[in-house]
């Protein structure tokens, strides 16, 4: 059975369990503790530490670079899914980095300022102490602070993708391709907390959502 390792709020674990879902694959997930990655090291033979790691048997799959799908191709080519069609290859790499730098980079701050609901206590002081070492002394209450300037950064950030469905029912085709889930896992993350809802303006991009909540591939393999 295939094995995500985890955690939970991960814009980019969320990416690959909604396709693992919507695959209807048989799968279940480990989640690790935000400051201790010790399986993850184990696992991946000291060459990776974050999340999310893959494993189907014997076969252990992780990213290799800040830019790489591994493990999205590799559940694709598993399950065959179609989900990278070579027509739309180009688009795709571009997206996903649209989403994943830009979008995930103000979606994740707003998750983040609620961090005490979603992370388990004890694990509150590495997750404070991660994120100070990377974005600065006091940066959870900065952006609390600036939660409404986010907001509208994120809604404009935004208006492209609801202009890509004014036509369609998903960003590229008639169908769900990666970067649908791509998207999906970045706004999952950023509605994690409970606290915050996409744009009422986006209304497409709302329907879209819903049905990439409740979508099921075809699975062949």
């Amino acid at each position: 059975m295939i094995e995500l390792i985890q955690i939970p709020y991960s814009p980019y674990c969320l990416v690959q369990r909604r396709i693992l879902e919507a695959a209807r694959a048989p799968f279940r997930t480990l989640n690790v503790p935000t400051g201790d990655r010790s399986l993850v090291w184990r696992l991946t033979r000291q060459r990776y530490y974050a999340v999310p790691v893959l494993r189907d048997g014997r076969a252990v799959v992780f990213e290799t670079d800040e830019d790489s799908q591994v493990i999205a191709k590799y559940l694709d080519n598993r399950l065959e899914l179609g989900l990278f069609p070579r027509e739309w290859a180009g688009v795709q790499n571009v997206l996903w980095r649209y989403f994943e730098h830009e979008i995930e980079g103000v979606g994740f701050k707003l998750n983040d300022i609620y961090y005490q609901e979603n992370v388990p206590r004890r694990e509150w002081l590495p997750f404070v102490r991660h994120k100070e070492r990377k974005f600065g002394r006091g940066c959870l209450e900065l952006w609390r602070a600036q939660q409404g300037e986010m907001l509208e950064e994120l809604a404009r950030l935004l208006v492209p993708c609801e202009q890509m469905l004014a036509s369609r029912p998903f960003l590229l085709a008639d169908r769900a391709l990666f970067v649908d889930f791509n998207l999906y896992g970045m706004l999952a993350n950023f509605m994690y907390s409970g606290h915050h809802r996409l744009p009422p303006a986006h209304t497409r991009l709302q329907r879209w959502y819903e049905r990439l909540d409740e979508l099921e591939l075809d699975l062949r393999a």
